[in-house]
């Protein structure tokens, strides 16, 4: 019992300590307790406490975000301010230079508005000249100037100013014509002493033609009619280029005009001068129809022979009615009418100490031409010189 007993006093003890130990257990509660709810206003009113410091902190960030734009235009504002400030100073350096600039800008503008100060300024205040600017009055010049000015402006009122424009573009043309002209000059130029040079050379060979053609103009003259003679010569106070005029004389008689010559004479006078002209430049055929009609039979000789004395390289067809011109021909053709038909025949003369004549003949040939009327039929002959 007394172990009960004891057992029953631990208990209570224990209980007792229990108790004290519950109490204390919700004394140490309520004081948890009391700091939980302190802490849970202490962090209410820190929360409280940072809401209040984040909408500071945002007030806070866009005051920042304000004082930077404000900075950055500041900044600008700055810059600009500056780029100003250097303007400014330019601004000032420029009005500084403004009277040297501007008197460079007038006289820019009076060169370009005339044009003749560039080419003529190195006269500029020459002394005693027409810019002696020394011995002018600056003031009198401007009046003067003052003058003009107001007489253009009275002037040009009544004065087609747009006709400046037109003289420039005239003046322009007049020029290139002026250029046109000295390139057409020196053409001129250089055609007229082409035509010079033609012009001697021309003369020097007329001349020399002249010379020969009446040296043998002279010579066959002599030969078809003995004792006379005939030339060529310009007319009095003129010369071979403003032309030429024949002079026949019968042996020292000199005749005025070919009006003084029967028609035989005058015919020898052409047919020499034709002659003379072959003699100068020789073709290599001639046809004469008939050049002896006028001629009496001593004439017709003489040409028959001049032809085969003169004329050794070229070949004659002589139309003729006259024995004289038959005796020198090398191969006679006649022609007649036989029952009404014209017919030809060849014949080829015999030569005097020889045979008849043949094509291997080196003696000139010439033609001649007769008329003959045997038994009522005509005859005509023709003859060939044919060399």
């Amino acid at each position: 019992l007394e172990t009960v007993q004891k057992e029953v006093e631990t208990k209570k003890a224990e209980l007792e300590a229990a108790k004290a130990a519950l109490l204390d257990a919700k004394t140490t509660v309520k004081a948890r307790q009391k700091e939980a709810d302190e802490a849970a206003k202490a962090m209410q009113a820190a929360e409280a406490e940072a809401g209040r410091l984040k909408e500071k902190i945002s007030h806070a960030n866009c005051a920042v975000d304000r004082f930077t734009h404000e900075l950055e235009v500041q900044r600008k504002e700055s810059k600009e301010a500056g780029k100003q400030t250097f303007q400014i100073f330019n601004f000032y350096e420029l009005i500084s230079r403004l009277p040297s600039n501007l008197f460079l800008i007038k006289l820019v503008q009076l060169m370009e508005a005339n044009p003749w100060i560039a080419e003529e300024k190195q006269l500029f205040g020459v002394a005693d000249g027409a810019f002696d600017f020394a011995k002018r009055d600056p003031a009198e010049t401007r009046k003067r100037v003052a003058q003009l000015t107001e007489r253009r402006d009275k002037l040009s009122r009544t004065v087609n100013m747009r006709a400046m424009n037109m003289l420039g573009t005239a003046e322009e043309q007049y020029a290139e014509l002026l250029r046109r002209q000295e390139i057409v000059l020196a053409d001129k130029r250089k055609i007229q002493d082409v035509i010079d040079d033609l012009d001697s050379r021309k003369e020097q060979v007329l001349k020399a033609a002249y010379e020969k053609v009446n040296t043998e103009f002279c010579n066959i003259f002599s030969s078809l009619l003995p004792g006379a003679r005939a030339q060529l010569v310009p007319p009095e106070g003129m010369t071979i280029l403003d032309g030429l005029q024949f002079r026949v004389a019968f042996g020292e008689v000199w005749k005025d005009s070919l009006s003084e010559l029967s028609g035989g004479q005058r015919s020898l006078v052409a047919l020499a001068l034709i002659l003379a002209l072959l003699l100068f430049k020789p073709a290599p055929i001639y046809i004469l129809d008939e050049v002896d009609a006028a001629l009496d039979l001593s004439h017709t000789q003489n040409i028959g022979q001049l032809i085969k004395n003169h004329f050794h390289h070229s070949q004659f067809i002589v139309v003729s009615l006259k024995d004289g011109m038959f005796n020198n021909a090398n191969v006679l053709f006649k022609t007649k009418f036989v029952d009404g038909v014209s017919t030809v025949t060849r014949h080829t003369p015999s030569r005097p100490g020889g045979t008849p004549g043949t094509r291997g003949d080196s003696r000139p040939r010439c033609v001649a031409a007769g008329e003959s009327e045997p038994q009522g039929r005509t005859e005509r002959m023709s003859s060939v010189n044919d060399w």
